[in-house]
């Protein structure tokens, strides 16, 4: 386990898939640090961070970093063990369209807050068909993007950043928004993987399973 400064501090929520992201990355490469769990917009040491309120923010000694991929980026520069992209330049191009489909086109709009103020403008129960037309949409993609490249994880046989954003994704569409994932066979047998994978295991456990457990909470 690699020793750093006790001052590194991520905020956080169990159910943010932005900030599980990053916890698997610090857990990847061996980074201690100390877990903040935050459950307002408007905690003030957040705020202090991330003005905008958002999970997850980082701060490592005197540097703060907010937003999951800058945070990724950032890790990935300076502690370069476990690293979170391959040297081959395609399957590197992958990883960061996976990570692009999945943060662009697919979270931002099953994003909790987001379906929460669908549920009001339109009524509750279009909440789940909301989010489960956007993520499927984006499963589409990802499935077929995939096919050539797949190994035991995402781009082959080791744990990269694409793996990062589809494991909680996965985690979300099937055991939050209870997506039918049958036109899904690969991703389904990585969604099995990550289950199966220790370093993977606890932090994807702690996702409130319950459909209707929709909270107010923004993530970036």
């Amino acid at each position: 386990m690699e020793e750093v400064n006790q001052s590194m501090k991520l905020y956080s929520h169990p159910m943010s898939s932005c900030s599980r992201r990053v916890r698997l990355a610090l857990n990847l490469k061996g980074i201690k640090y100390e877990l903040i769990n935050i459950t307002s917009t408007a905690d003030s040491e957040l705020l202090k961070i991330n003005p905008m309120g958002y999970v997850p923010a980082l701060v490592d000694g005197t540097i703060a970093v907010s937003d999951s991929y800058a945070i990724l980026l950032y890790l990935e520069e300076k502690y370069p063990q476990h690293a979170l992209l391959p040297q081959d330049l395609v399957k590197k191009s992958i990883n960061y369209q996976v990570a692009s489909i999945v943060s662009s086109s697919i979270q931002p709009l099953q994003n909790l807050v987001l379906v929460n103020y669908m549920g009001e403008i339109v009524g509750p129960d279009e909440k789940l068909p909301w989010a489960q037309y956007h993520i499927r949409k984006g499963l589409v993609a990802l499935e077929k993007l995939l096919v050539n490249y797949a190994g035991k994880y995402a781009t082959g046989d080791k744990i990269y950043l694409s793996d990062l954003y589809l494991a909680p994704q996965l985690d979300n569409a099937i055991n939050r928004f209870k997506l039918d994932m049958t036109e899904f066979p690969l991703l389904l047998k990585l969604h099995k993987t990550y289950s199966d994978t220790p370093s993977f295991q606890q932090i994807l456990a702690e996702t409130d399973k319950s459909v209707s457990a929709f909270i107010k909470l923004p993530e970036d």
